[in-house]
């Protein structure tokens, strides 16, 4: 089954060329790649198509911009990447493995969280953990799905955050996450840059908002 693998990015002109060699590692594989574009205005854009990638214009917003993604997407299977992230070294071909059975329509990988702090191995092993009893899964563990489940469920929900957790929400009451061993390595800095200890604290709280059933609008404008 093809796979496409869809990112989402503004303002990524930094980091853009780390991942560019990134996907081109899998381009090179014959995974279709498409980077969404939120309306960069530091050439992130221009960059990624002088590179030869395919990009897609979308309003901005992460959930948008990966459903606009999924919309121009051909693959049977879609896995949705940030741009922070990293896949492990055939996960391609673990992604077609975990759902070669019908009877499985979604899933993701257990992720390593890099950084100085030594709490982020906790933090990782936590979320992993935590994930795999719930059946919940987040973004940073580069969430895959079959396409007809994805199209069935409605796609991201148009929300500002808990975007994933909306999705694996929706998917769960379908089937059950396959939960790989395979780990992707995300990036701590956001975690270091607040405070380790604060960002759990902040994002316990964020999580049991909404499942009390606060609005996404009132926790993003906390979570900023």
């Amino acid at each position: 089954m093809a796979l496409s693998i869809i990112v989402p990015m503004l303002n990524e002109a930094a980091v853009l060329p780390a991942l560019l060699s990134h996907l081109g590692h899998w381009r090179a594989r014959g995974c279709e790649v498409l980077l969404v574009d939120g309306g960069s205005t530091d050439g992130s854009a221009d960059m990624a198509r002088a590179a030869g990638f395919m990009v897609v214009e979308s309003e901005r917003g992460r959930a948008r911009q990966m459903d606009a993604g999924a919309a121009k997407a051909g693959g049977e299977l879609l896995l949705f990447l940030h741009a922070d992230t990293r896949l492990p070294a055939d996960a391609d071909a673990a992604v077609g493995a975990a759902l070669a059975n019908p009877g499985r329509a979604w899933g993701r990988f257990d992720v390593h969280i890099s950084g100085r702090a030594p709490m982020l191995r906790v933090v990782a092993t936590l979320m992993n953990l935590r994930s795999r009893l719930t059946g919940i899964a987040t973004g940073d563990q580069a969430m895959f799905v079959r396409r007809e489940a994805f199209d069935a469920v409605g796609g991201f929900p148009l929300q500002p955050l808990m975007e994933d957790i909306e999705l694996s929400r929706r998917l769960l009451r379908r089937a059950r996450p396959v939960c790989l061993r395979l780990r992707v390595a995300t990036s701590g800095r956001r975690w270091e840059q607040r405070g380790v200890w604060r960002t759990i604290v902040l994002m316990w709280r964020l999580r049991w908002a909404y499942w009390r059933g606060v609005p996404a609008e009132a926790l993003a404008q906390a979570y900023r």
